[in-house]
Order: structure tokens, then C-alpha cells, then sequence
């Protein structure tokens, strides 16, 4: 007999409170190469939400959908091929929903072996919870080109929730990090033992304040908003730098193309879910890493309990966004 979980899910798009459901669902077991995980924390990105609300057109790929795809929680089983003793490890999971039925709203999900990441015991669970999606997204913002060590880096929207990461781990990496925020009311709230450099978007010339801490240009870009910030991108890129952007206000931004051109730049979109394997694997262990060694750090705005799932996707959505949303699943 197959025993039942508490979960959340929906059979159709729409507003979070119409169309999520809780309730109880059979308990899934890992096939080969999976291990099933024992879900504390269920991390909500924008991208599940988006999901949830048919964003854009986006078609649900399954009946049914247990979503989000981050989380922290306990290994219970594993499927053949699996080691047996990582029975009892504590892991932070990645891409539970990416291209998959059934995400960590829910006490138990199964998740290729390698999606569980080993959680040392001096990282909390509340940022395990919170380093998948947007953590690797930051990380790929930044290594995707090498090692940063010695380069000036601008992170766009630094407080924002990549940008923030992408942040520390820039610094993590011995870069010099440059960061911008919307309003010079926001500088004060702009970590200055991560960013060397702060500079508000609304003064007068920001360029010239970017250009001040980087006579030569900075090497790579951290772009939260490419359709409105590709002409000051321009404008502050080294000759051979990297724009690495992972959003944009606008589907079909303008570029100055012949200004970019001449200064040999290589733009680069990063969609998260399409990332190949090896480049998550190496953004796992190092998002591991950086987190063990006190260098990375995600503010949480609310952990809601699982039956206040609607609650939290309209936070996600509408805010304030002045950390992550959780959801608390089983102790």
C-alpha cells in the first residue's frame, strides 16, 4: 500500500487563491538514480508563480503540478543506482520542478541524485532553502566567462534577489563589485563589506560615477534589466567585457548595437532551467561552499505554514520583497 503526503497543487492556471489546492496525494518513491527527500522548507521563486499564472502564455506541461522547485529537508529513500548510506543526509534541493511534475510544496519529492546537495551542518536551513534557483542563476551571471578574481564587476539592482547573491559571490571570488540601486534612498541598505561601490541610478550621470570606480571599464556585467539598462551597459563595459543578463523589462530590448560591436562585447542570456548539468553541478558546489564559509548570506522576508500556500504566492508577486518566501512544510 502506498502511503498518502500533505501537499500543494493545482490542475489549472490562474490566481493563486482560485487554483491552488492542499490536500493529500500518494507518496512518490524514487526511481532509478533518484533519492526522495523529506521536504522542511519549500523555497518560492517569481518563476513558480509565474508558472502558476500562466505567464505570458506559458502552458501547464502536466495535468498536475506540485510546484516549486527549491527546498532543504532529509533524505529518506533512494532508487537503485543511489549510494544507500545518503539515507539520513540533510540536503538543499535544485530544479524538483524544472522540466518535472511534482516540486517540494509537498512533505516528500524525488529528485535526481545529483539535485541533492549535501547541506553542511553550519549552513542554516533557511538558506539552504534558498540557494537554488537564484543561486545559480547569480553564479552563472558571474563564472559563466572564468574566474573574476582582480576583475571590477557591476552588479545591476544589487538588492534585488539574483543580484544580491551574484553580489557576495562576485566578492566571494575576489572581485571588485560595483553595484547599482534604483534611488539614492537606497544606498544605505546596499551591503558595503560586499559592494565596494555603490551608485544610485537616479543621480545625474551614473555612468561617469561607474566609469569613476572603474577608469578601464568593468570586465562583466550583472544584468537584472537589459531593455532599460543596455545603453549605460554600454557606456561603462570594458573592450572584451561580458554583459550577463538573466532578465529584461522589455521582451524585444533595443541595443545599441554599433557601440557594443566596437567595444568587442559578448552579450550572454542566461535561462536558468536550460543551464547543462555540469554548469549547476559546479554552481551547487560552489553556492555550497561559498555558504559553509559564512560568505553568502539571503535575507527571508516571511516563512508561511504550507496551508497558507496562496498567501505566500501573492507575496511573491506583490510583495514587499525585502527577502525570500518560504514555506514551512514538516518538521
Amino acid at each position: 500500500m502506498v502511503l498518502g503526503m500533505i501537499a500543494a497543487w493545482y490542475d489549472a492556471q490562474g490566481p493563486a487563491v482560485e487554483v491552488l489546492q492542499i490536500g493529500e496525494l500518494p507518496s512518490p518513491q524514487p526511481r532509478p538514480g533518484e533519492v526522495r527527500v523529506r521536504i522542511t522548507l519549500s523555497g518560492i521563486n517569481p518563476g513558480d508563480t509565474k508558472k502558476r499564472a500562466g505567464w505570458r502564455g506559458s502552458p501547464m506541461l502536466y495535468p498536475r503540478i506540485v510546484p516549486h522547485s527549491d527546498g532543504v529537508g532529509v533524505i529518506d529513500a533512494v532508487g537503485d543506482g543511489v549510494d544507500a548510506t545518503r539515507v539520513g543526509q540533510r540536503v538543499w534541493v535544485y530544479g524538483a520542478q524544472s522540466y518535472r511534475q511534482f516540486g517540494t510544496a509537498a512533505e516528500l519529492t524525488c529528485v535526481p541524485d545529483t539535485q541533492a546537495v549535501a547541506l553542511p551542518e553550519s549552513v542554516g536551513d533557511e538558506l539552504g532553502a534558498c540557494l537554488g534557483i537564484p543561486g545559480i542563476t547569480a553564479h552563472r551571471a558571474v563564472f559563466s566567462d572564468g574566474p573574476v578574481g582582480g576583475q571590477a564587476l557591476l552588479v545591476q539592482g544589487v538588492l534585488g534577489g539574483v543580484s544580491s547573491v551574484a553580489a557576495k559571490l562576485a566578492h566571494w571570488g575576489g572581485a571588485v563589485v560595483i553595484g547599482t540601486v534604483t534611488h539614492a534612498d537606497d544606498l544605505e541598505r546596499v551591503e558595503s563589506e560586499v559592494v565596494t561601490h555603490a551608485v544610485a541610478l537616479d543621480q545625474a550621470d551614473p555612468a561617469s560615477a561607474i566609469r569613476g570606480h572603474a577608469p578601464g571599464g568593468v570586465d562583466r556585467i550583472v544584468e537584472v534589466d537589459l531593455s532599460s539598462n543596455a545603453d549605460l551597459d554600454t557606456e561603462v563595459v570594458s573592450n572584451n567585457g561580458v554583459i550577463a543578463a538573466f532578465a529584461s523589462r522589455s521582451g524585444r530590448p533595443e541595443l545599441p548595437f554599433w557601440p557594443m560591436l566596437f567595444a568587442n562585447v559578448t552579450l550572454r542570456l542566461l535561462g536558468s532551467d536550460d543551464f547543462t548539468s555540469e554548469v549547476k553541478r559546479k554552481a551547487a558546489e560552489d553556492l555550497t561552499a561559498a555558504a559553509a564559509a559564512g560568505a553568502l548570506s539571503i535575507p527571508v522576508a516571511r516563512v508561511y505554514p504550507l496551508e497558507q500556500i496562496a498567501a505566500a504566492h501573492d507575496h511573491v508577486d506583490n510583495g514587499p520583497r525585502t527577502g525570500r518566501v518560504l514555506l514551512s512544510i514538516s518538521e
